[in-house]
């Protein structure tokens, strides 16, 4: 207790040189903290984006992730609705268990032609049931609200599809998509169309520019197949390649498209867990029903970091800046405070000689100076925590967005560090881990100080 209390009063003796100190250990623990919880927030954020997409998991045919894509007839998942049932019922799965929604992929070719215009696609069938459930995820309580599916309440023919390939099959006029023109038609130079020809083509009747297009997609026996589809909607993907080739519809029309009259089946089936903590409990349990009430037929799971890449991607540009601002703000304290104790050693040589003759042993010196380092580093941790909690109150009430990688609408700015207390203990525990390591050497040296050449400087 005399150790702390006359350390305390060390400190306070030169309180310019401790607020200066101080001052700095705040400034790198509020940019540490704050830097911290915008990137817990990022983290949580593109993650809440892609369950809400593509779920937690995926239950997929064995090869499909590696070779289905190109033929989704031939990697289907048989009797998906007892896959579903089994998964659903499971006793263990049950508890964490959401939304379970079958899904179909497929390619395909989308032609409108009333305007001639036509490109492959890929296009996705969904129940948008269980598409809009999905939507309401919210385990990291952002609290903005879930827009519903574009194909809620549409007719069973009806599709939404990018922008990009609005523009492509010339349905800007008929979609109302803004920043739309089709570029104007070059003239080829040809000779002209007899003048018996050009009669006939204009008695023949034109097709309405009605927003319908045709889909031809190859069947399971591999027969081209088409359906008429209505678009409702065009809307941006986030991503120009996707944008330009991507059609939603119902998941009935996509089965009949690639199956006809034949068993339907789907390529995915997605599945929303309470928590991403689940995930390793859950892809153990579906391996053991793979391996059990499923073995009928060779199943996979995937989570959503498999399925979406870039969010370990963009993320972990986020982890590595963190990484080094935490490095670089460590090395700043560590040569402040050990600049601070070196200063302190050498305005009191003197008390350190008169302590000595009184007794003091060398080891009572050293820990009079780590105790002042380490109360440096508590003060400033706690100071640190307290203004960055009052300024991530702030920028969290300030109404920022921005716009994440792949999304089409923009994130709110948060500052997530209300309820992150590990990072916060670390923060606070690595600041005066700093500070102790910073007073070491000066309290080592301040300790093996010779009495009689201390008591000189007097």
């Amino acid at each position: 207790m005399n150790t702390v209390k006359l350390a305390w009063r060390n400190l306070l003796r030169n309180r310019r040189r401790t607020l200066a100190t101080l001052g700095t250990m705040v400034a790198g623990v509020v940019a540490l903290l704050l830097f911290g919880g915008y990137n817990r927030t990022v983290q949580y954020g593109l993650q809440t984006g892609f369950v809400r997409g593509v779920g937690h998991l995926q239950i997929q045919q064995k090869d499909f992730f590696e070779y289905g894509s190109g033929n989704p007839a031939a990697y289907g998942i048989r009797d998906y609705q007892r896959v579903i049932r089994v998964v659903e019922n499971d006793p263990m799965l049950k508890p964490m268990l959401l939304v379970a929604t079958p899904t179909l992929s497929l390619g395909g070719i989308a032609g409108h032609y009333a305007a001639g215009a036509s490109r492959t696609v890929f296009a996705q069938g969904s129940e948008v049931d269980g598409q809009n459930r999905m939507r309401q995820w919210d385990d990291y309580h952002f609290g903005v609200p879930a827009k519903p599916a574009a194909l809620t309440g549409s007719a069973p023919n009806a599709a939404v599809i990018g922008k990009g390939l609005a523009r492509v099959l010339q349905l800007c006029d008929a979609l109302k998509v803004e920043h739309c023109s089709p570029p104007p038609k070059q003239d080829k130079g040809g000779e002209s169309m007899p003048a018996d020809l050009a009669a006939l083509s204009a008695a023949a009747p034109q097709p309405e520019p009605d927003g319908g297009i045709e889909l031809l997609a190859a069947t399971a026996s591999g027969a081209p197949n088409v359906a008429r589809l209505q678009v409702v909607k065009a809307q941006s993907m986030g991503v120009k390649e996707l944008d330009d080739m991507y059609i939603s519809l119902h998941l009935a029309q996509a089965q009949r498209l690639v199956y006809g009259a034949d068993e339907p089946r789907v390529t995915a089936i997605e599945l929303q867990l309470r928590h991403t903590a689940q995930i390793p409990a859950a892809r153990a349990r579906l391996a053991q029903l793979f391996a059990a009430a499923l073995k009928d037929q060779p199943l996979a799971v995937h989570d959503f970091t498999e399925l979406q890449p870039q969010y370990g991607q963009i993320t972990g540009m986020f982890g590595t800046i963190f990484g080094f601002l935490s490095i670089l703000i460590g090395c700043v304290s560590l040569f402040t405070i050990a600049n601070t104790m070196n200063m302190v050693v050498m305005e009191r040589t003197v008390e350190i000689g008169t302590l000595r003759a009184m007794g003091l042993r060398r080891g009572g010196i050293q820990r009079l100076f780590l105790c002042e380092g380490v109360m440096l580093g508590g003060l400033g941790s706690v100071c640190g925590i307290a203004l960055s909690l009052l300024l991530a109150a702030l920028i969290n009430h300030a109404g920022l967005t921005w716009l994440p990688p792949g999304q089409v609408d923009p994130s709110p700015i948060y500052v997530r560090l209300w309820g992150e207390s590990g990072m916060m203990l670390a923060t606070a525990l690595g600041l005066m881990l700093m500070a102790m390591l910073s007073a070491w050497w000066p309290a080592r040296r301040a300790a093996r100080a010779v009495i009689v050449d201390a008591l000189r400087h007097a």
